[in-house]
């Protein structure tokens, strides 16, 4: 069995279902509310293991319920938590979700210990290539933290995917240790200046961001699918359109599928087929981690 690394967050969820988001000011009465395990980086991570990859998770978390319950979900789902650390000074992440009747989110992220993951808490031995061909980033713990990763990952010939959420700013030299970025519109928009509506400003967005030095980039697009620029393939793979229910955790799914796949040395296409696949399940389901599918049922769909 494959295994890669993962490095990033964890927080709890507090998802409120309503009939449509509020906008500024405005009070609305809404439904059901679910308390679940998120963070983009343990979402992964789940997602991962789920579709059939060993998993060692690195982050921070604080010394409360929350950080024991996620750890503990975290061990049931199979994944490594030694590299998970206990801050003692600030709380575990917390996520304020809204779904509205269309499956569609606004999130808002309290980081939390998230914030204080730092490079000196990253130990060498976990950028071991024999072991880990695969290392899977988000934005959600500090931007410091993700450079000396990927710097330590690249020169240790581990690739590495980089899931540039929530959106900003990122360096020149950071860019061009990424093997596969993965926006979504609305973060490849913000990487790159260029408003996504079709394929031609997709390949444009991507095209610029190739110019940075990413060497694959996949811009994300919800059912319509991913628009990918690589030397293997570059065009739109399609993607299946469902009923949504809840789309908070869909690029989650897709990223943890997508490092499946690569570390277990599918060619990019296949690759971004199977997330697509594993990402149109979630949807779905309500809940982040909860909405992650098994191998077998991204398999059989």
């Amino acid at each position: 069995m494959k295994e890669i690394l993962v490095i990033g967050s964890s927080n709890t969820d507090m998802v409120i279902k309503t009939d449509k988001i509020p906008g500024p000011g405005e009070t609305i009465l809404g439904g059901k509310f679910l308390l679940n395990p998120g963070g983009k980086g343990a979402n992964q991570a789940v997602a991962a293991t789920r579709l059939g990859c060993k998993v060692t998770f690195v982050g921070k978390r604080g010394n409360d319920l929350f950080g024991n319950q996620t750890v503990g979900l975290l061990m049931r789902e199979g994944i490594d938590t030694e590299f998970f650390i206990k801050d003692n000074d600030l709380p575990s992440g917390v996520a304020l979700i809204t779904v509205d009747a269309n499956g569609e989110n606004s999130i808002v992220v309290a980081p939390g210990a998230n914030g204080n993951l730092l490079p000196e808490d990253l130990p060498d031995e976990i950028f071991d290539s024999n072991r880990y061909p695969i290392l899977l980033l988000q934005l959600e713990i500090p931007v410091k933290t993700v450079e000396y990763a990927v710097n330590k990952a690249c020169k240790h010939g581990i690739k590495t995917i980089l899931n540039p959420a929530p959106a900003t700013n990122l360096s020149p030299g950071l860019l061009k240790c990424i093997s596969y970025l993965t926006p979504n519109e609305i973060e490849a928009e913000s990487l790159t200046g260029i408003t996504i509506s079709d394929s031609i400003s997709c390949h444009k967005a991507a095209t610029v961001l190739s110019e940075m030095g990413v060497k694959n980039v996949i811009i994300t697009l919800g059912e319509t699918g991913a628009y990918v620029l690589s030397d293997e393939f570059t065009g739109l793979m399609e993607g299946i359109k469902v009923n949504a229910v809840d789309t908070t955790a869909a690029g989650d799914i897709f990223n943890g599928a997508l490092a499946v796949a690569l570390a277990e040395g599918k060619e990019l296409p296949e690759a971004v087929r199977f997330a697509n696949k594993a990402a149109s399940i979630s949807v779905t389901r309500l809940g982040a981690q909860a909405s992650a599918p098994f191998r077998n049922e991204v398999e059989g769909s």
